[in-house]
C-alpha cells in the first residue's frame, strides 16, 4: 500500500454526534482524532500553564482566542502521530482559523470535510434529554438553541470555502450511529477516490 496521508475535518452544529462519529472515522483511517476541546480539557485538569490560561479565558465566559487555539493545534499536528493524516474536530472554527491551518500544513490541505446536517429541532430534543440525564441544569432550551444560533453563523462560511474547494462531504447526521457512520463512510471513499483521481 502506498504511503498516503489522510487530513479530515469533521464539522457539525453541537449534539450533532461528532465525538462519536469522529472516534470511528479515526479508527478507520487509522489516524488520531484531535479535538481541541479535548485537549483544553486535558491541559485544565493536568493544571498546565495552557490549561491555566484556557480556564480563567473560559472563567471571565469568552471564547479562547485564535492565537492561541492555532498554537495548540501547530503544535499537536506536529506530533509523531500525525504525520500520517489526523481528523479534526472543534477545529478550524472561523475562516481566519482555516488560513492557518493552511500554514501548517503547508498546502497539503485537508483531503475531505465531513459535514454532518441536522434538523435544528431534532438535535435541540436530543440535547434537552442529555441534559435532563446528566443533570445539566443550565442546558435550557434557549441556552441550547443559542449555541445552535452562533454555531449556524460561525460556520456558514466555512462550508462555503470547503464547498468551493471541492472537499466538502455533506451527510445527514440523523439516524443510528450505524446508519451515520454508513453515510459518512460512502461519502469520504467517494470525495478520496475523487481527490486520487485528479
Amino acid at each position: 500500500m502506498t504511503e498516503t496521508t489522510t487530513r479530515l475535518l469533521i464539522i457539525g452544529p453541537p449534539g450533532a454526534g461528532k465525538g462519536t462519529q469522529a472516534a470511528q472515522i479515526a479508527e478507520r483511517f487509522g489516524v488520531p482524532a484531535i479535538s481541541t476541546g479535548d485537549i483544553f480539557r486535558a491541559n485544565i485538569k493536568g493544571g498546565t500553564e495552557l490549561g491555566q490560561q484556557v480556564q480563567a479565558i473560559i472563567e471571565r465566559g469568552e471564547l479562547v482566542p485564535d492565537s492561541l487555539t492555532n498554537e495548540i493545534v501547530a503544535d499537536r499536528l506536529a506530533q509523531a502521530d500525525a504525520a500520517g493524516g489526523f481528523l479534526l474536530d472543534g477545529y478550524p472554527r472561523n475562516v481566519e482559523q482555516v488560513h492557518a491551518l493552511d500554514g501548517m500544513i503547508e498546502g497539503d490541505a485537508l483531503d475531505a470535510v465531513v459535514l454532518l446536517e441536522v434538523d435544528t429541532d431534532a438535535v435541540v430534543a436530543r440535547l434537552l434529554k442529555r441534559a435532563e440525564l446528566e443533570g445539566r441544569a443550565d442546558d435550557t432550551e434557549e441556552v441550547i438553541r443559542h449555541r445552535q444560533d452562533v454555531y449556524a453563523e460561525q460556520t456558514a462560511p466555512l462550508v462555503e470555502l470547503f464547498s468551493e474547494r471541492g472537499i466538502l462531504v455533506s451527510v445527514d447526521g440523523l439516524g443510528s450511529v450505524e446508519e451515520v457512520a454508513e453515510r459518512i463512510a460512502s461519502g469520504l471513499d467517494a470525495q478520496l477516490a475523487a481527490k486520487a483521481g485528479r
